[in-house]
Protein backbone atom coordinates (compact mmCIF):
# COMPACT_ATOMS: atom_id res chain seq x y z
CA UNK A 1 0.00 0.00 0.00
CA UNK A 2 1.23 3.50 -0.88
CA UNK A 3 0.88 6.37 1.55
CA UNK A 4 1.85 9.98 1.02
CA UNK A 5 3.76 11.16 4.10
CA UNK A 6 4.26 14.75 2.97
CA UNK A 7 4.67 16.75 -0.22
CA UNK A 8 7.17 14.80 -2.34
CA UNK A 9 7.58 11.83 0.07
CA UNK A 10 5.76 8.49 -0.17
CA UNK A 11 5.84 5.33 1.89
CA UNK A 12 5.83 2.16 -0.22
CA UNK A 13 4.75 -0.73 2.00
CA UNK A 14 6.17 -4.02 0.74
CA UNK A 15 5.26 -7.50 1.88
CA UNK A 16 2.31 -9.03 3.64
CA UNK A 17 3.36 -9.37 7.28
CA UNK A 18 6.37 -9.00 9.61
CA UNK A 19 9.15 -9.99 9.38
CA UNK A 20 8.67 -10.19 5.60
CA UNK A 21 7.13 -6.72 5.48
CA UNK A 22 9.47 -3.80 4.93
CA UNK A 23 9.28 -0.18 3.89
CA UNK A 24 10.69 1.63 0.89
CA UNK A 25 10.37 5.36 0.30
CA UNK A 26 10.04 7.49 -2.81
CA UNK A 27 11.26 11.09 -2.77
CA UNK A 28 10.47 13.52 -5.59
CA UNK A 29 12.88 16.40 -5.11
CA UNK A 30 11.07 18.48 -7.72
CA UNK A 31 8.39 19.02 -5.05
CA UNK A 32 10.82 21.11 -3.00
CA UNK A 33 11.94 24.67 -3.60
CA UNK A 34 15.56 23.72 -4.19
CA UNK A 35 18.09 23.01 -6.91
CA UNK A 36 17.57 19.22 -7.01
CA UNK A 37 14.81 17.57 -9.03
CA UNK A 38 15.74 13.87 -8.96
CA UNK A 39 13.34 11.02 -8.26
CA UNK A 40 14.94 8.85 -5.59
CA UNK A 41 13.99 5.44 -4.21
CA UNK A 42 15.27 4.60 -0.73
CA UNK A 43 15.50 0.81 -0.26
CA UNK A 44 13.66 -1.74 -2.40
CA UNK A 45 12.23 -4.58 -0.29
CA UNK A 46 12.54 -8.24 -1.20
CA UNK A 47 12.46 -9.43 -4.81
CA UNK A 48 9.18 -11.32 -4.30
CA UNK A 49 7.17 -8.83 -2.27
CA UNK A 50 3.42 -8.62 -2.85
CA UNK A 51 2.73 -5.95 -3.88
CA UNK A 52 6.01 -5.59 -5.72
CA UNK A 53 8.13 -2.47 -5.76
CA UNK A 54 7.05 -1.94 -9.39
CA UNK A 55 3.37 -2.08 -8.37
CA UNK A 56 3.98 0.45 -5.62
CA UNK A 57 5.82 2.83 -7.93
CA UNK A 58 2.95 2.57 -10.41
CA UNK A 59 0.48 3.51 -7.69
CA UNK A 60 2.30 6.85 -7.36
CA UNK A 61 2.39 7.27 -11.13
CA UNK A 62 5.96 6.21 -11.86
CA UNK A 63 7.89 3.27 -13.28
CA UNK A 64 11.46 2.05 -12.80
CA UNK A 65 12.63 4.04 -15.82
CA UNK A 66 11.58 7.27 -14.07
CA UNK A 67 13.99 6.72 -11.18
CA UNK A 68 17.18 8.76 -11.18
CA UNK A 69 18.86 6.91 -8.33
CA UNK A 70 18.43 4.32 -5.59
CA UNK A 71 19.81 4.81 -2.08
CA UNK A 72 20.29 1.69 0.05
CA UNK A 73 20.46 2.05 3.80
CA UNK A 74 22.26 -1.28 4.08
CA UNK A 75 22.82 -4.68 2.54
CA UNK A 76 20.05 -6.99 3.76
CA UNK A 77 17.83 -8.92 1.37
CA UNK A 78 14.65 -7.18 2.53
CA UNK A 79 16.20 -3.84 1.55
CA UNK A 80 18.12 -4.68 -1.62
CA UNK A 81 16.25 -7.61 -3.20
CA UNK A 82 13.80 -5.44 -5.11
CA UNK A 83 16.62 -4.10 -7.28
CA UNK A 84 16.13 -7.18 -9.42
CA UNK A 85 12.56 -6.05 -10.11
CA UNK A 86 13.71 -2.65 -11.39
CA UNK A 87 16.01 -3.80 -14.18
CA UNK A 88 16.35 -3.46 -17.12
CA UNK A 89 14.19 -0.31 -17.09
CA UNK A 90 16.26 1.26 -14.32
CA UNK A 91 19.98 1.51 -15.00
CA UNK A 92 20.94 4.42 -12.75
CA UNK A 93 23.37 4.54 -9.84
CA UNK A 94 22.79 2.68 -6.58
CA UNK A 95 24.40 4.09 -3.45
CA UNK A 96 25.34 1.86 -0.52
CA UNK A 97 27.56 2.32 2.53
CA UNK A 98 31.25 1.69 1.88
CA UNK A 99 31.60 -1.18 4.36
CA UNK A 100 28.46 -2.94 3.16
CA UNK A 101 29.57 -2.58 -0.46
CA UNK A 102 32.85 -4.28 0.41
CA UNK A 103 30.88 -7.03 2.14
CA UNK A 104 28.45 -7.72 -0.69
CA UNK A 105 31.18 -7.60 -3.36
CA UNK A 106 33.25 -10.14 -1.42
CA UNK A 107 36.18 -7.87 -0.60
CA UNK A 108 35.52 -8.42 3.10
CA UNK A 109 34.48 -11.69 4.71
CA UNK A 110 32.38 -11.37 7.88
CA UNK A 111 33.08 -13.76 10.73
CA UNK A 112 32.07 -17.26 9.74
CA UNK A 113 30.72 -18.08 13.21
CA UNK A 114 28.80 -14.84 13.58
CA UNK A 115 25.04 -15.39 13.09
CA UNK A 116 24.60 -12.54 10.63
CA UNK A 117 28.03 -12.86 9.10
CA UNK A 118 27.29 -16.44 8.10
CA UNK A 119 23.97 -15.34 6.59
CA UNK A 120 25.64 -12.63 4.50
CA UNK A 121 28.30 -15.02 3.24
CA UNK A 122 25.51 -17.21 1.93
CA UNK A 123 23.15 -14.51 0.66
CA UNK A 124 25.69 -12.71 -1.48
CA UNK A 125 26.32 -15.96 -3.34
CA UNK A 126 22.75 -17.23 -3.55
CA UNK A 127 21.02 -13.91 -4.28
CA UNK A 128 23.35 -11.72 -6.34
CA UNK A 129 22.34 -8.16 -7.16
CA UNK A 130 21.76 -7.11 -10.77
CA UNK A 131 24.56 -5.55 -12.77
CA UNK A 132 24.07 -1.93 -11.76
CA UNK A 133 26.50 0.86 -10.92
CA UNK A 134 27.09 0.46 -7.17
CA UNK A 135 28.56 3.58 -5.61
CA UNK A 136 30.11 3.66 -2.12
CA UNK A 137 28.76 6.16 0.39
CA UNK A 138 30.76 7.48 3.35
CA UNK A 139 29.77 9.56 6.34
CA UNK A 140 29.02 13.13 5.29
CA UNK A 141 28.62 12.42 1.58
CA UNK A 142 25.85 14.26 -0.22
CA UNK A 143 23.73 12.78 -3.00
CA UNK A 144 21.40 15.40 -4.40
CA UNK A 145 19.60 16.83 -1.39
CA UNK A 146 20.47 13.83 0.82
CA UNK A 147 23.27 13.73 3.38
CA UNK A 148 24.61 10.33 4.47
CA UNK A 149 25.38 9.38 8.07
CA UNK A 150 27.37 6.24 8.76
CA UNK A 151 25.50 4.39 11.52
CA UNK A 152 27.11 0.96 12.02
CA UNK A 153 25.82 -1.76 14.30
CA UNK A 154 22.92 -3.36 12.50
CA UNK A 155 25.36 -3.75 9.61
CA UNK A 156 28.97 -2.53 9.35
CA UNK A 157 28.05 -0.14 6.53
CA UNK A 158 24.59 0.93 7.60
CA UNK A 159 23.74 4.47 6.42
CA UNK A 160 21.00 6.93 7.36
CA UNK A 161 20.00 9.53 4.75
CA UNK A 162 18.74 12.94 5.85
CA UNK A 163 16.92 15.29 3.48
CA UNK A 164 16.54 18.78 4.87
CA UNK A 165 13.97 20.04 2.34
CA UNK A 166 11.78 17.00 2.97
CA UNK A 167 12.37 17.28 6.74
CA UNK A 168 12.91 13.52 6.70
CA UNK A 169 15.45 10.99 7.93
CA UNK A 170 15.50 7.61 6.21
CA UNK A 171 16.65 5.44 9.08
CA UNK A 172 16.74 1.95 7.58
CA UNK A 173 17.19 -0.58 10.37
CA UNK A 174 19.02 1.69 12.78
CA UNK A 175 15.66 1.83 14.56
CA UNK A 176 12.28 0.16 14.27
CA UNK A 177 8.86 1.49 15.23
CA UNK A 178 6.78 -0.14 17.93
CA UNK A 179 3.41 1.23 19.05
CA UNK A 180 4.28 4.79 18.06
CA UNK A 181 7.76 4.82 19.60
CA UNK A 182 11.21 4.10 18.22
CA UNK A 183 13.04 1.03 19.42
CA UNK A 184 16.19 -0.91 18.56
CA UNK A 185 16.08 -3.83 16.13
CA UNK A 186 16.13 -7.43 17.28
CA UNK A 187 19.64 -8.41 18.40
CA UNK A 188 19.64 -11.55 16.22
CA UNK A 189 19.30 -9.39 13.12
CA UNK A 190 22.27 -7.14 13.95
CA UNK A 191 26.03 -7.43 13.96
CA UNK A 192 26.76 -5.46 17.14
CA UNK A 193 24.06 -4.08 19.43
CA UNK A 194 26.48 -2.01 21.51
CA UNK A 195 27.75 -0.29 18.40
CA UNK A 196 24.19 0.19 17.18
CA UNK A 197 23.27 1.95 20.43
CA UNK A 198 26.30 4.21 20.07
CA UNK A 199 25.22 5.01 16.52
CA UNK A 200 21.76 6.01 17.74
CA UNK A 201 23.28 8.34 20.32
CA UNK A 202 25.77 9.77 17.83
CA UNK A 203 23.17 10.36 15.15
CA UNK A 204 20.73 12.01 17.57
CA UNK A 205 23.47 14.47 18.56
CA UNK A 206 24.52 15.57 15.07
CA UNK A 207 21.66 15.14 12.61
CA UNK A 208 19.73 18.34 11.74
CA UNK A 209 16.07 18.61 12.81
CA UNK A 210 13.52 16.50 10.96
CA UNK A 211 9.85 15.65 11.27
CA UNK A 212 9.55 12.38 9.33
CA UNK A 213 11.26 9.33 10.83
CA UNK A 214 11.19 6.84 7.96
CA UNK A 215 12.38 3.46 9.22
CA UNK A 216 12.56 0.15 7.40
CA UNK A 217 10.09 -1.68 9.65
CA UNK A 218 7.05 -0.25 11.34
CA UNK A 219 4.89 2.79 10.84
CA UNK A 220 6.90 5.94 10.00
CA UNK A 221 6.47 8.97 12.22
CA UNK A 222 5.32 12.05 10.33
CA UNK A 223 5.92 14.59 13.10
CA UNK A 224 8.53 14.89 15.84
CA UNK A 225 10.94 12.37 14.37
CA UNK A 226 14.06 14.01 15.82
CA UNK A 227 12.45 14.19 19.28
CA UNK A 228 11.62 10.48 19.08
CA UNK A 229 15.20 9.68 18.11
CA UNK A 230 16.60 11.68 21.02
CA UNK A 231 14.17 9.98 23.39
CA UNK A 232 15.38 6.58 22.24
CA UNK A 233 19.01 7.69 22.55
CA UNK A 234 18.40 8.64 26.18
CA UNK A 235 17.04 5.15 26.92
CA UNK A 236 19.59 2.87 25.25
Amino acid sequence: MVRRLSEGVWLLELGLFPPLASNAYLVDESAFDGENDALTLVDTGLWWNEPTIVDELAAVGYGPADLDRVLLTHYDLDHVGGLNRLVPEFDGPVSVGTDDLALLEGHVDPELLHHKGLFHRASRRLFPLPDLALEPVADGDTIGGFTAYHTPGHNPGHVVYHHADASAAFLGDLVWEDDGDLTTPFWGDSYDMDRLRRSIADLSARIPPFEIAAMGHGDPLTVGGDDALRTLASRV
